[in-house]
């Protein structure tokens, strides 16, 4: 599922072409295809489309999301897994070293039918994206397997295996679902994403894999060695590898850590820790390690309100300064269009609001004025009243002075 806009459905299309040309030549039962998402946007809602471009495998009333990289050789391994059945019988030791050694995970089923194996055929349907599940008798088990009791589920990978306990590793998905990598990976951005859904903590050694210092390479050999030599102690709780440079680590932990280090991640609340002196053995890896799990190593960041805000602010600040450095006239313009609007805009009302008030000021003077006016009168009028009240005195004064002397008279 694509849209026509999106600058990774565009990288994506040479790739997915080569992969409907393959998969046709070999004869696959798989059919590949694309839908313009946008068009049908019905039938995306219907998929449970969120993003682009969105890959899906569809097998009777299945969609299997695909969340691995984007290339060829990963896709249509992708494909062919999932189009195949969900347990593969291994019914032989040549079979099974031969699938052994192109796997590095192998998960397989030893016994018959039982519950247990009703609910590895459950786990299978839904983790078949991620990895192989394989059943196999007994006797086509190596020599060196030794099996507690009979049905079992087991992994092999770094050149040992497990055994599923389910009073100490729970629910069966969720054991498979932290078993599926190897215990030392190099680790990207994307293979951080999928370990997210492990649950365990990610301790990595963040180096310059360019770099040949003894530096670099003494932590990236401390990584591995507690890797291997505790893997008993630590493979329920911990995943180790090392990162080629700290962009990645930089912008999920929003900060600028100096390389080479090493850091520990709870991917699933952003959680970091970093240890509080200079690692300089592994025996100072495994007391850093234990630390944590004791909790006394103090944990920095996480998902509260305060780190919420400071994510927004620090995604805002990224953004903004990639396009200026990718494109300074593109960043004036598309920052500085908006800035431009806004300022005129603020100046307009600011200039309307005084106007207004001086017209309100003049349109006040002016009323009060009338008042007075109309109150009073002119200066005109009262002249003339004060001159009419004394003409209406004299007249009276002039009667009285008669009738005065005609009484004298």
């Amino acid at each position: 599922f694509y849209a026509p806009w999106c600058g990774h459905c565009k990288k994506l299309e040479p790739v997915w072409n080569e992969v409907g040309i393959e998969m046709r030549n070999m004869g696959s039962p798989v059919k590949v295809g694309k839908m313009d998402a946008t068009s049908f946007s019905s039938i995306a809602s219907e998929f449970g489309v969120r993003g682009y471009p969105t890959i899906k495998l569809l097998k009777g009333d299945l969609a299997y999301n695909y969340r691995g990289p984007r290339t060829k050789d990963d896709i249509i391994e992708f494909a062919n897994r999932v189009a195949g059945p969900l347990i593969r019988p291994l019914p032989s030791q040549h079979m099974f070293e031969h699938v052994r050694k192109r796997h590095r995970v192998l998960f397989v089923y030893v016994g018959g039918e039982s519950p247990l194996k009703e609910k590895y055929i459950e786990v299978a349907s839904e983790l078949i994206v991620y990895t192989y599940f394989f059943s196999a008798s007994e006797d086509v088990l190596p020599e060196y397997v030794t099996l507690p009791e009979l049905p079992a589920v087991m992994v092999f990978k770094d050149g040992t295996y497990f055994v599923y306990d389910e009073y100490e590793d729970g629910d069966l998905s969720s054991w498979i679902n932290r078993e599926r990598f190897q215990g030392y990976l190099h680790v990207d951005g994307f293979t951080l994403y999928e370990l997210g859904d492990t649950g365990k903590l990610v301790a990595i050694a963040v180096i310059d894999d360019k770099n040949s210092s003894v530096e670099h390479t003494r932590l990236k050999s401390i990584i591995q060695e507690v890797a291997r030599d505790y893997r008993d102690h630590f493979h329920r709780d911990f995943q180790f590898g090392h990162m080629d440079g700290n962009d990645y680590i930089n912008s999920l932990l929003m900060d600028d850590l100096t390389i080479p280090t090493i850091v520990v991640l709870n991917t699933s609340n952003q959680q970091y820790f970093l240890p509080d002196r200079h690692i300089e053995s592994t025996e100072d890896m495994v007391q850093f390690i234990n630390n944590i799990l004791d909790g006394t190593a103090e944990a920095q960041g996480g998902d509260g309100l305060l780190q919420r805000i400071k994510r927004i602010i620090y995604d805002a600040k990224s953004t903004i300064m990639s396009v200026f450095k990718s494109s300074p006239l593109l960043g004036c313009f598309l920052f500085g269009l908006p800035l431009g609007v806004i300022s005129i805009m603020c100046y307009g009302i600011c200039t309307a609001d005084t106007e207004g008030e001086v017209f309100e000021h003049e349109g006040a003077k002016k009323e009060s004025g009338d008042r007075e006016l109309t109150d009073e009168g002119s200066e005109e009028e009262q002249e003339e009243e004060k001159n009419g009240k004394y003409t209406e005195l004299t007249d009276g004064e002039l009667k009285q002075k008669d009738i005065m002397e005609k009484k004298k008279d």
